[in-house]
């Protein structure tokens, strides 16, 4: 049984959530502010966060910034009725993984939810991936560029193993979605653009200045070995 926290100020959807992802085999714990969001984050780290961007005591957004920060591999998943797409766009660059906009559908909800916590179970080979100067352990979730140890979120994880495991060869959008975030990438979804987009600021290019990560119009991204 995965162990979530919801986060939410809306107390009527808090209880619906909770009965419908309890009946999905969950065990849930709502807090409706931030204050007590990080008292629980503190005692007791779920398996993953359901996060609303609006908070009576502050920003969801700012919250997502402190649990990248002290919980980099924690899957969260925004959700919120601030559905524009400039709101989407800045919740995934801030390291969430998955964004939903209310009112959303249980269901999906709960595929998104087990989406996530499949991908962020240790894979079975903890072997490292050594490509150039990079060297990165997908068990840890951590990067190292020589001296420089970068952390990465759960989608960057993927998305950085799965290029590094064929280096130089394209990696077709949707089979890398597919792999990274655990579902196909629907009509006008730059969710899987704006993880790559975290990742390349994150491990920066070679040190002669070539990006790392590449993109091949119609073809996909490759590591650039």
């Amino acid at each position: 049984m995965s162990d979530l926290l919801l986060i939410d100020d809306d107390r009527e959807l808090c209880e619906l959530l909770v009965a419908w992802l309890t009946q999905e085999g969950f065990h849930v714990r709502a807090c409706h502010e931030g204050a007590s969001a990080r008292a629980e984050l503190a005692a007791n780290p779920p398996a993953a966060v359901v996060l609303d961007v609006m908070l009576p005591d502050g920003s969801g957004l700012e919250l997502l910034k402190q649990l990248r920060n002290e919980h980099p591999e924690l899957p969260v998943l925004m959700l919120s009725a601030r559905g524009e797409p400039l709101d989407r766009i800045i919740g995934l660059e801030l390291g969430a993984d998955d964004y939903l906009a209310k009112p959303c559908d249980p269901r999906e909800l709960t595929a998104r939810l087990r989406a996530v916590l499949r991908r962020s179970q240790p894979p079975t080979a903890s072997g490292q991936l050594e490509v150039g100067d990079l060297c990165f352990s997908p068990a840890r979730g951590v990067a190292n560029i020589g001296d420089h140890e970068v952390l990465l979120t759960l989608s960057e994880g993927r998305i950085l193993e799965a290029l590094l495991r064929q280096p130089g060869e394209p990696l077709d959008k949707q089979e890398l979605a597919q792999l990274a975030l655990g579902r196909k990438l629907t009509l006008y979804d730059r969710s899987l653009d704006m993880h790559v987009s975290n990742l390349r600021k994150k491990i920066g290019p070679h040190p002669d200045g070539r990006p790392r990560i590449l993109a091949l119009r119609s073809r996909g991204y490759y590591y650039a070995p």
